[in-house]
């Protein structure tokens, strides 16, 4: 049976081994937590995003787990600037038009605020601007897709940690750690 890496990448930490984009001024890598030779990721965490990143040294299990078409749900908690509602979840599950194309319906609904590690830097405190949490269940995973989902109902992202890929989860791990579980595909 085939191994996974379930990681909980940091903020500030390519979704990648290695800084090929600037080697003179490196950025922060998964090699600086893991060594896990021949191990990829399946699909992407945004450098400025936290969260469940899942590893593999299977290409097909790669596939599997990041391709929109095997329908795996992403679930994420968001951070947003102003006071979600349920209308706005009703906007965010519809599905919104975005500048390359429509959504897919998805899953939204308000979340009282997780306890979380704390994130450095920390998120910045408006006292004249609340904040807020979402969870959001997508099923695609176009660039950048979830930020700019709220931005587009009227409520910008400020942390985003994804919680959940299908039935996997960052379950207790703290940022920066990681584990190791059998492919259940």
């Amino acid at each position: 049976m085939a191994k996974l890496i379930l990681f909980n990448k940091p903020f500030e930490v390519l979704s990648q081994f290695s800084d090929r984009e600037r080697p003179q001024k490196p950025r922060s890598t998964l090699a600086d937590y893991l060594s896990a030779p021949g191990f990829r990721p399946a699909g992407r965490l945004d450098f400025d995003s936290e969260g469940l990143l899942i590893l593999t040294d299977n290409g097909v299990i790669q596939q599997k787990i990041a391709h929109p078409r095997h329908g795996h749900w992403k679930t994420y908690w968001v951070q947003v600037e102003g006071e979600i509602d349920t209308t706005a979840c009703n906007v965010l599950s519809d599905g919104l038009i975005l500048k390359d194309g429509p959504t897919r319906p998805c899953r939204a609904r308000m979340l009282p605020a997780p306890a979380l590690w704390e994130r450095t830097p920390p998120i910045r405190q408006r006292k004249s601007v609340p904040d807020s949490w979402v969870e959001l269940s997508i099923t695609e995973g176009r660039n950048r897709q979830v930020r700019r989902m709220t931005a587009a109902a009227g409520y910008p992202t400020l942390r985003l940690v994804r919680v959940a890929v299908g039935s996997w989860t960052l379950g207790n791990l703290g940022s920066g750690e990681y584990c190791w579980v059998d492919a259940d595909l």
